[in-house]
């Protein structure tokens, strides 16, 4: 957005509607780039960004869905925080569950930009899934992994590339795996998993914020080998929900 747009959005609640539609017409690029200027130019553009949400309450889930919700909540005024409560208490990513598995803390953290722990509560809810060995010994058969619903998968999925911009989520990695012919040592380097003969230590190593490269998260236990990977980017899911 302009410096005059911004001018004209704070000069007068009146144009709120003009910039709005500006907003719902521009690329999904230029939207993701616009996002911190309306946030920054007060009450305003926050109501711009509102609007945006508002009406797009029903469409499929997007990065810039992800992104306005995200700015909204990190903003924590009164205002906003009622706006969401009202119309998003769970998000803007379904968390839909075949096993009643709850992802709301999962949500919160990736909404908080709080990747870590997130990696961690992550790699949790993988092994509930799984089932009860899994939760004790705290890792995955890759077996385990081809059972997985498709719809608890879509769920994790979701909200790892909607809440980092596109960047992070199984799918991301899937595709650059898919890329370098399905090959995992070319993978690893990819995704910075690995350099040179060295694994990449967990966890001081590892990079927690959007600064990492594409691929990076949610992290995977790859000095089992490579059948967990396999199995988790082999499965129907991806293909069947459209990733």
């Amino acid at each position: 957005m302009t410096d005059p747009d911004l001018t004209l959005l704070q000069e007068s609640s009146e144009n709120v509607s003009l910039i709005s539609s500006q907003f719902q017409a521009e690329s999904e690029k230029n939207q993701l780039q616009m996002i911190p200027n309306l946030a920054s130019a007060g009450e305003a553009g926050l109501d711009v960004l509102m609007d945006f949400l508002r009406s797009n309450q029903s469409t499929p889930i997007s990065l810039v869905k992800g992104k306005v919700y995200q700015t909204l909540y990190q903003v924590n005024t009164s205002q906003t925080q009622d706006f969401l409560s009202t119309y998003f208490p769970t998000g803007v990513v379904p968390l839909d569950s075949d096993r009643q598995i709850d992802y709301r803390l999962l949500q919160k953290l990736l909404v908080e930009g709080d990747f870590q722990t997130a990696d961690s509560l992550t790699r949790q809810k993988l092994c509930e899934l799984a089932g009860e060995a899994a939760i004790g010994r705290k890792w995955l058969y890759f077996t385990e992994v081809e059972k997985f619903p498709l719809t608890d998968l879509h769920t994790i999925n979701s909200l790892w590339w909607v809440h980092s911009e596109g960047k992070f989520g199984f799918s991301v990695q899937r595709k650059i795996w898919l890329s370098v012919g399905e090959d995992f040592p070319k993978l690893w380097p990819k995704i910075n998993w690995k350099n040179g003969n060295n694994w990449t230590q967990y966890p001081n190593e590892f990079i927690w914020n959007l600064n990492a490269p594409a691929g990076h998260l949610p992290l995977l236990n790859q000095l089992r080998g490579v059948r967990v990977a396999a199995s988790l980017y082999n499965h129907p899911v991806w293909e069947e929900k459209g990733w």
